[in-house]
Parts: structure tokens; C-alpha cells; sequence
């Protein structure tokens, strides 16, 4: 009886390590063909103005903080806020007075449509607001439930019917640019989705 007991065993053991070996080779070809762009983290995938988006991978990804020759926090590579900080560092010229928080802290709740937010020393536009959005407007978004950290992104296209943006660190799979409906009703203009909470712009 014990030898028939250790003969079970053996099979049952047998049996799960092909069933794990089989489990493991089903994801490595998963991954491998959901890899299939082969992009590397830090590959330059777009770019506005010569300023560029990089590849990020997975949105958690950090690969140590950027900053500038004069000691100024771009921000953690290759996050979105690195991108709209670096954006408005290399082509508009302005330097945030602080500089750090998570992508939905660049919106300030409770301040008013086209108010100067002092955190970024920027104007701040609510959405939706009377103002329409503009090119080189960064775009603010809430966080979710998958992402609680929200998201930033640059307007590179805008016209009376919808905007376009220029985005890094959209998750593996997310393209550097994405569109939105714009609409204009009752002197107000809209950006077409819930996640957007309002836009700030260099004036």
C-alpha cells in the first residue's frame, strides 16, 4: 500500500509540474506576441515642437527623475508628467513653481474658470469653460479606478469639432496620440469625456 501511496504521488507531482511548465510557455508566448512592437523603455515613439515622447511600457515603469542642467524637476522618466513638464520646460520656457505631485494635482479643485493657479503659475481652464481650448494647452485628467494617479497630456491639434493629444507613459498598447469630441453649447466649450477635468495654459 505505501508503495502504491508513493506511486501516486509521483504522478500526481509529475502531473502538476507539466501542468505549470504548461501554464508558463502559454504566458511567455502571450507576452511575447503582446511584445511584438519591440520597443525597449526610453525608445523615442513621438514628438511635438522636437520635444519627445518615450516609451514607457507598463505605466508604472520608473526609470530614475530627469532634471535640468539648473537643477530643475522635470520630473520621474517616462511618466506623462515628465512629458507636459518637459514640454513646457524645452518649448514654452516655464519653469512650474512646484514641481512636484501626481498627474490630477495639476488641476486645482474649487478655483475658477480662467484663474491663475499659483502651484504652476499657469491659467486654469475648467471643463467645460468659456474658453476654448488652445495647441500647447495641458490637459488635465481625473484618476479612476485603474489609475488613481489621473493623467496629463499636451493639446497638439484643436479645431471646432474635436482636439487631438500628444501622450506618453498610455500604458503599453496606448498610442502617443488619442481624440476627443469638442463641443460648443450655451458659450461653453466641452471636451467630450468625464476623465478631463479641466486644461492649463502658459498666458
Amino acid at each position: 500500500m505505501k508503495t502504491y501511496s508513493k506511486f501516486n504521488k509521483a504522478i500526481c507531482l509529475s502531473l502538476l509540474l507539466i501542468f505549470g511548465l504548461t501554464i508558463f510557455t502559454s504566458c511567455e508566448r502571450i507576452y511575447r506576441k503582446w511584445n511584438s512592437n519591440g520597443l525597449q523603455v526610453g525608445d523615442k515613439v513621438d514628438s511635438l515642437n522636437g520635444v519627445y515622447v518615450f516609451y514607457n511600457a507598463n505605466v508604472g515603469n520608473v526609470k530614475g527623475r530627469n532634471t535640468s542642467a539648473d537643477g530643475y524637476n522635470i520630473g520621474l522618466k517616462y511618466q506623462c508628467v515628465e512629458f507636459v513638464k518637459r514640454y513646457y520646460y524645452q518649448h514654452l520656457n516655464h519653469k512650474m513653481p512646484d514641481s512636484y505631485g501626481h498627474a490630477k494635482d495639476f488641476y486645482q479643485k474649487g478655483l475658477g474658470d480662467g484663474k491663475r493657479t499659483k502651484r504652476r503659475n499657469l491659467i486654469q481652464y475648467s471643463n467645460p469653460s468659456n474658453s476654448k481650448p488652445k495647441v500647447d494647452d495641458l490637459l488635465v485628467f481625473d484618476g479612476t479606478t485603474t489609475n488613481k494617479y489621473g493623467h496629463v497630456a499636451i493639446i497638439s491639434k484643436v479645431t471646432d469639432s474635436k482636439i487631438e493629444i500628444i501622450q506618453q507613459n498610455p500604458g503599453p498598447y496606448g498610442p502617443s496620440r488619442e481624440t476627443f469630441k469638442l463641443k460648443h453649447s450655451n458659450g461653453k466649450w466641452k471636451i467630450d469625456t468625464n476623465k478631463a477635468m479641466g486644461w492649463l495654459r502658459k498666458e
